[in-house]
């Protein structure tokens, strides 16, 4: 059985884009894998937070897993900072990283440009990044296009690691996707969905409310032919919102087209709501079960046990490797 990591930020609610192109895979991934699913709050910290906002953030976004079908009997659900490990190996890894290949990392160009006074933080969290990865064993790690990059500095660092050390570490590998639906955002179609957009219109969060979803929908950027066709070059918003219901309600988007042929974007958009409604429902429900819960606490708690396990033999082996701490002498 192969390992997977994976790991999100809790900087904001999850997104109906986070839903469809992650969390579903992930539940179907769980159940012939040994996944470890992880609330990276150290990462979050890059950047100024809100100490109270950022811990509601954090138990929102376990709820959130666990609501969308994550199993806690079948996969490690914990929050990165209640496993001191991932700090311990983050240092390690810092240790054997370039300044070089850390400023061209293309987050850290985007986060820091302009501004005074940006964290060190901001530009050696790759390294923690790779930490988290490496200390579990990890064979897969399944990103977007976007964090390729990242995890090629993993993969580098745990190669290097391995040459200089002992061989050790799991060098993974990076699975992006196919399957899961790319969903855009509602008023810019032609960039991804997400939680930090300034334009609360421009997402669907999944806590979002029937009318809120109904009103997001209805105002999402199409274009003026009225024809329901999938074309992504030339009707991103149309093609966008085909992709949401097609995904929301297991229809293919050939039969989506078939079904509104000649009935314009008033009654698709209303039907695309309606999808999103009732998909996220139970989800809805699942969490503000969870939220306020001890059996919340429970589950991270043991998830931040299991993890401790596993990450701690692999930071022994790694000390030992690197000549850190003492090699005790028995009489």
């Amino acid at each position: 059985m192969k390992t997977i990591f994976s790991g999100i930020q809790p900087s904001g609610i999850l997104t109906l884009g986070n839903y469809l192109g992650a969390l579903t895979q992930f539940a179907e991934l769980q159940k012939d894998h040994n996944c470890y699913f992880c609330i990276v709050d150290e990462h979050a910290i890059t950047v100024p937070q809100d100490r109270l906002k950022l811990r509601k953030q954090i138990r929102s976004l376990a709820a959130l897993y666990l609501a969308s079908g994550i199993d806690p009997k079948q996969a490690t659900l914990f929050i990165q900072s209640e496993v001191p490990a991932h700090t311990q190996m983050g240092w390690m890894l810092q240790s054997i990283s370039y300044v070089g290949e850390l400023e061209r990392m293309t987050q850290y160009k985007d986060k820091s440009e302009g501004k005074e006074g940006v964290s060190s933080a901001l530009l050696t969290y790759p390294s923690l990044m790779a930490a988290d990865i490496l200390l579990y064993n990890t064979d897969i790690v399944p990103v977007g296009e976007d964090q390729t990059q990242h995890l090629e500095l993993t993969r580098n660092l745990a190669q290097r690691f391995n040459n200089r050390f002992n061989d050790i570490l799991t060098v993974p590998e990076i699975s992006i996707p196919k399957v899961g639906a790319r969903i855009m955002s509602l008023q810019s179609p032609t960039k991804k969905m997400s939680k930090s957009d300034e334009n609360t219109k421009a997402y669907i969060s999944m806590l979002d409310e029937p009318k809120q979803i109904e009103k997001k929908i209805k105002s999402a950027v199409t274009d003026s032919e009225g024809i329901v066709k999938f074309d992504k070059e030339n009707k991103p918003g149309v093609s966008n919102l085909l992709t949401i219901m097609a995904s929301c309600t297991g229809r293919t988007i050939a039969e989506l087209e078939q079904a509104y042929e000649g009935e314009g974007y008033g009654v698709f958009k209303q039907d695309v709501a309606n999808a999103v409604i009732e998909k996220l429902a139970p989800i809805q429900e699942k969490y503000y079960e969870l939220i306020d819960s001890d059996e919340l606490d429970d589950i991270l708690d043991e998830g931040a046990e299991k993890a401790s396990f596993t990450a701690n033999k692999t930071v022994a082996k790694a000390k030992k490797a690197m000549g850190l701490g003492r090699v005790k002498k028995r009489k």
